[in-house]
């Protein structure tokens, strides 16, 4: 099996959670949004815990995404779309943002798709020079999920958050900085420098203080009216699309769709 959750824990209290599929680009496959859900939900259940880390492994990628070479098994129908999308993805999200504890994304290389979704989950985002970011999904044919945007969507606002979807450019981080998705950038030998003194001075306050913040935060953020049942399947009509299957293909192939708009 390709992928895996690493969580390594320091006697200072800190958990560093590491996304490796290196050869992928850290890209998350099915097991991987799964454990990173259970080991989330472990970690914010820990009293002893101060801050938790979110990387990727390796100097050249946070997350690409979703490996989407598993597309064709595990997520090629309207029903497995969902439970991919619902269950599965925003349940890795929704266990990052519901943490109890500080949580940290250090960001190098490709930060992209759902590796965009889970930085923007955590309360702060530190990106060396060298990130790149976007959700450039528009080329495979399918749309975001209203759970993954509701997850991007209160930390960029519309305007943003419809450039990048519907240009669906990947650009740099100087320029995601300036979109408001970054806490801190800096050049990347000075990253992990920086992202330590981050969680230094994280520990060094009181982590009940850091809790309730989170909490009141959260309880004072507008939430949107639920979604109807029409409304959630509405947004997974692509998978009966021609350019669903056009831009999968195109992908899988290393060539350029040409989408019909049908």
């Amino acid at each position: 099996m390709s992928g895996e959750i690493l969580l390594k824990c320091d006697e200072n209290k800190v958990a560093t959670v590491t996304l490796s599929n290196p050869p992928k680009l850290n890209a998350l496959t099915v097991a991987m949004w799964r454990e990173l859900a259970a080991v989330m939900q472990q970690l914010s259940a820990d009293d002893d815990l101060r801050c938790v880390v979110l990387r990727g492994a390796g100097m050249k990628a946070f997350a690409a995404g979703a490996d989407i070479a598993e597309f064709a098994t595990e997520r090629n129908t309207f029903e497995q779309g969902k439970v991919y999308h619902r269950e599965l993805v925003y349940g890795a999200l929704r266990a990052v943002g519901e943490c109890r504890h500080p949580t940290v994304a250090m960001i190098h290389g490709a930060c992209a798709g759902g590796g965009l979704e889970l930085a923007c989950q955590c309360d702060l985002r530190i990106a060396g020079h060298s990130a790149r970011f976007g959700v450039p999904i528009n080329r495979l044919g399918f749309a975001i999920a209203y759970d993954e945007l509701n997850a991007l969507l209160p930390l960029v606002g519309r305007a943003v958050a419809l450039e990048i979807l519907v240009e669906g450019r990947v650009w740099g981080a100087a320029e995601a900085e300036a979109k408001g998705l970054l806490t801190r950038l800096v050049p990347d030998a000075e990253l992990a420098a920086e992202t330590e003194a981050t969680v230094a001075r994280i520990t060094a306050g009181a982590p009940l203080v850091a809790r309730w913040h989170k909490q009141f935060v959260r309880r004072l953020t507008p939430q949107p009216a639920p979604l109807s049942e029409a409304e959630i399947d509405a947004n997974f009509d692509y998978f009966s699309t021609d350019d669903y299957r056009i831009g999968y293909d195109a992908f899988i192939n290393k060539q350029k769709p040409r989408f019909t708009g049908r």
